[in-house]
């Protein structure tokens, strides 16, 4: 082993990461990476659908194509598989992994308690009954300040809408995910729309709608938990080589994990309970005390929202958005592969510049 590898923990990517500055990641960075994309395009090219390789080079980011669930689905845990193997080995000793939302198929994949084909299959059959269902939707507020710091009386106030909204007869809404300063609320249609009238503007983008996407981590999903356990009964999981944390902060570990289990999880509580992202990282950190944190592309959406998981818990000092600045400006903690100076720093080489 060497002695001068820093400690890492892996983060992966949910929806939303693969956006119009990311179209073309796979080819600029991973062009060489064919055997795993050739195991993606023969999976959709089963299902009859259009190859990622040819998504991702399109000469044009489309809505309404690349943030489909079938689509960017699969566009995201390719991009962030990809980014894994990636990964300086000789400098980076990966002692935990995690996600957010879709990130834990993905994460699933990287700690090797599914095979690549078995990675693809979940990821692409979830996509795609969540894309064909689409039941209810997702709005995101602040918990915070511009400075990343939490709004006295905000988490209250919250809670205190969505009991009035989620009690009038026919409505749910629920938390789905706690992401770092950022609460995503998953409902019906006509409780999101409420909810969006009865919130503030903030910081000239909240509340804010998420396109294309469903009620994720809420009952809504039940249909689909239901669909999906039956369509993936015969998936099969196995001990991962590395230590997972999911998205309620429980550990899975090596050795000790029982594969039947995490496969209820995985297709049990993770689709219709909230997804407790921030709870993820905080225990990720403390269990595992990395060196540094390395979040896989695309994009770099889910930075702040692990920047702000620190803040809360007040990681090594890192007590607001100026503090976390200051450490990233001076020997950055967290380091993200979809920001090209960061990314110098993780690969061992880049395989298609």
């Amino acid at each position: 082993m060497n002695g001068n590898r820093k400690t890492a923990l892996v983060v992966c990517p949910g929806r939303g990461t693969y956006n119009a500055d990311e179209l073309g990641f796979l080819t600029r960075h991973h062009g060489a990476k064919t055997a795993y994309l050739d195991v993606v395009d023969r999976m959709r090219a089963s299902q009859s659908q259009e190859p990622i390789t040819e998504l991702d080079s399109r000469k044009k980011f489309s809505a309404s194509v690349h943030t489909r669930g079938d689509n960017a689905s699969a566009l995201i845990n390719a991009c962030a598989y990809c980014d894994f193997l990636d990964i300086d080995r000789e400098r980076y000793e990966i002692v935990a992994i995690t996600g957010n939302s879709l990130g834990w198929y993905i994460a699933l994949g990287c700690a090797g308690a599914l095979t690549e084909a078995a990675t693809v299959t979940l990821v692409n059959t979830m996509g795609t009954l969540m894309h064909e269902k689409l039941i209810g939707g997702q709005l995101i507020y602040p918990l915070v300040d511009e400075n990343w710091l939490l709004i006295p009386g905000r988490v209250s106030r919250l809670e205190a809408l969505r009991q009035e909204l989620d009690r009038k007869p026919g409505r749910l809404l629920h938390v789905s995910i706690e992401l770092g300063g950022m609460l995503v609320f998953g409902g019906d249609d006509k409780s999101l729309r409420e909810l969006e009238k009865l919130l503030e503007p903030e910081q000239d983008r909240y509340p804010l709608r998420l396109r294309n996407h469903a009620a994720f981590h809420t009952s809504l999903q039940t249909e689909v938990m239901q669909t999906a356990r039956g369509k993936l009964k015969a998936l099969e999981f196995t001990q991962p080589l590395l230590p997972l944390v999911d998205g309620r902060g429980a550990l899975w570990p090596p050795y000790s994990t029982d594969p039947r289990k995490l496969w209820d999880y995985t297709l049990g509580h993770q689709l219709v309970e909230t997804y407790r992202f921030s709870a993820a990282i905080q225990v990720g950190v403390k269990e595992f005390a990395p060196d540094c944190i390395i979040n896989l592309g695309p994009g770099n959406t889910l930075g702040s929202a692990i920047a702000q998981s620190l803040i809360a818990i007040q990681w090594q000092g890192i007590r607001s958005k100026r503090t976390f600045q200051q450490r990233q400006s001076n020997e950055p903690y967290i380091l993200s592969m979809g920001i090209p100076e960061q990314r110098k720093e993780v690969v061992a080489r880049e395989t298609n510049d």
